[in-house]
C-alpha cells in the first residue's frame, strides 16, 4: 500500500471504468492527479460518435464534475496532433495499403500511456493509472513486470495493452485487474455518480463511429471503385473501394445469391476476391511482423502460447516459432477463421500475455 504521499497520474475518458479506477485509487491512499487527453473527433453532421461516451464535450465535463466532488485536481492536454500523427496517420495508410488496423492498441501504447508518462515524468509522480481490466506483475525471480489477464474475463483488455514496454509497465497501475464489472457499476453508485447508469459503453474507434467509418473513409480516401469477383474470377459486381472491405466480411457486400464472405484483396488490380464457401476462410499458419515481446527476451525455441487473431476471440491453441528473417511464425492447432492482414495477433502463456505481432 502506498504511504499518503504517493502521487499518481490518472487517465480519465468520461466513462465509468477511468472514475471507478480513481475511486480505489484514492481508496487504496494514493493522490490521483486526474488527465484527461483531449482527442480529435470527425467534426461532420453524420458522425455519430455522440453516442460515444469517450472524446466528447460531455465526457470532458463528466470527468471534471468527478474530479470536483472527489477533490482531485484536473487537467485537460490537448494531444490532438498527436492523435492525427501517430493515430489517424497510422490508420489511413494501413487501410490504403489494404491491410485492416487497430487503431485503440496503437493509440494506448505509441500515444496515451506515453503521454501520461511523460506528463508524470514532468510532474516528479512516480505512477499513471487507467481503466483498463487487466494486471501488472513484477517477477522478482526473472526481474521483469508481466502483463495479466483481467481477472473479469468477459472484460479482459490486456489485449489493447500487449504492445507496452518495460518501462511503462514499471510505471503502471492497473486497479480494475482485480475488480468485476459488475462491482464497478456498485462502486460508483455509492459515490452518487449516476451518470453512467442509461449510458452505452463505446465499441467505436473514439475519432468516428462505426456507423460513420464508410463515409469518412470515402472523404478521405475517395472513391476507388474496382471489379468484385469469385474465386473462379467470374465477375459479381463492383466495390467503391477496397478499404470498405475486411476479411470474412459479409455484410455490405450487396450481391445477389449470397451470403458472399471477403476472402482477400488484391491492391494491384483493385479488385475483390469473395467466395460463399467459409472453410476458403480457414488458415492454420501466419506470419507475424514487426512483433513485440513484452519481457524483451525473445525466444530462441519455439514455445506452446494460446492465441488470438483479435480482440475478444477465444484463445487458441497454437506453437509460435523463434524469429526468422524479422518475421515470426505461429502455427494454430485448429485452423483459424479470417485471418486478417494489419490485425494484432496477441499471444499469451496461461494469464501472462507474452506479447503481439502484426498479421502479414
Amino acid at each position: 500500500m502506498p504511504n499518503s504521499a504517493t502521487k499518481i497520474v490518472v487517465g480519465l475518458s468520461g466513462g465509468v471504468d477511468s472514475t471507478a479506477a480513481l475511486i480505489l485509487l484514492k481508496q487504496q491512499g494514493f493522490e490521483p492527479l486526474g488527465v484527461t487527453l483531449k482527442l480529435p473527433v470527425w467534426s461532420h453532421p453524420k458522425n455519430l460518435c455522440r453516442n460515444n461516451i469517450c472524446c466528447t464535450p460531455e465526457s470532458l465535463a463528466i470527468a471534471q464534475e468527478v474530479c470536483h466532488k472527489l477533490k482531485v485536481p484536473y487537467f485537460i492536454v490537448d494531444a490532438q496532433s498527436e492523435f492525427q500523427k501517430y493515430v489517424l496517420d497510422y490508420f489511413l495508410k494501413e487501410l490504403k495499403n489494404g491491410r485492416t488496423p487497430n487503431p485503440c492498441l496503437i493509440c494506448n501504447h505509441a500515444l496515451k500511456f506515453k503521454y501520461l508518462l511523460q506528463l508524470a515524468q514532468k510532474c516528479h509522480i512516480p505512477y499513471v493509472a487507467s481503466g483498463h481490466y487487466a494486471r501488472v506483475r513484477f517477477n522478482k525471480k526473472t526481474g521483469v513486470f508481466e502483463l495479466l489477464k483481467g481477472k473479469d474475463q468477459k472484460k479482459d483488455q490486456s489485449y489493447f495493452l500487449s504492445s507496452l514496454t518495460q518501462n511503462q509497465l514499471a510505471h503502471l497501475i492497473l486497479p480494475l485487474g482485480t475488480v468485476k464489472k459488475q462491482e464497478v457499476y456498485k462502486l460508483v453508485k455509492d459515490k452518487g455518480f449516476h451518470y453512467f447508469e442509461k449510458k452505452k459503453e463505446s465499441q467505436n474507434f473514439c475519432f468516428v463511429s462505426n456507423q460513420s467509418l464508410p463515409l469518412f473513409l470515402k472523404e478521405s480516401l475517395g472513391l476507388q471503385p474496382g471489379p468484385i469477383i469469385d474465386t473462379q474470377g467470374k465477375v459479381l459486381g463492383f466495390h467503391q473501394g477496397l478499404y470498405l472491405y475486411t476479411i470474412g466480411q459479409r455484410k455490405g457486400i450487396n450481391l445477389p445469391q449470397g451470403p458472399y464472405y471477403v476472402q482477400t484483396r488484391d491492391l494491384k488490380t483493385n479488385t475483390l476476391i469473395v467466395t460463399k464457401k467459409k472453410k476458403d476462410l480457414l488458415k492454420k499458419e501466419i506470419i507475424l511482423t514487426p512483433y513485440h515481446f513484452i519481457s524483451e527476451k525473445i525466444p530462441q525455441k519455439k514455445i506452446k502460447v494460446q492465441a488470438s487473431i483479435r480482440y475478444r476471440q477465444k484463445l487458441s491453441s497454437a506453437t509460435l516459432f523463434p524469429p526468422r528473417n524479422k518475421k515470426i511464425k505461429i502455427i494454430f492447432a485448429k485452423p483459424q477463421f479470417a485471418v486478417t492482414p494489419g490485425q494484432f495477433c496477441v499471444f499469451y502463456q496461461r494469464e501472462k500475455c507474452l506479447g503481439n505481432g502484426v498479421i502479414v
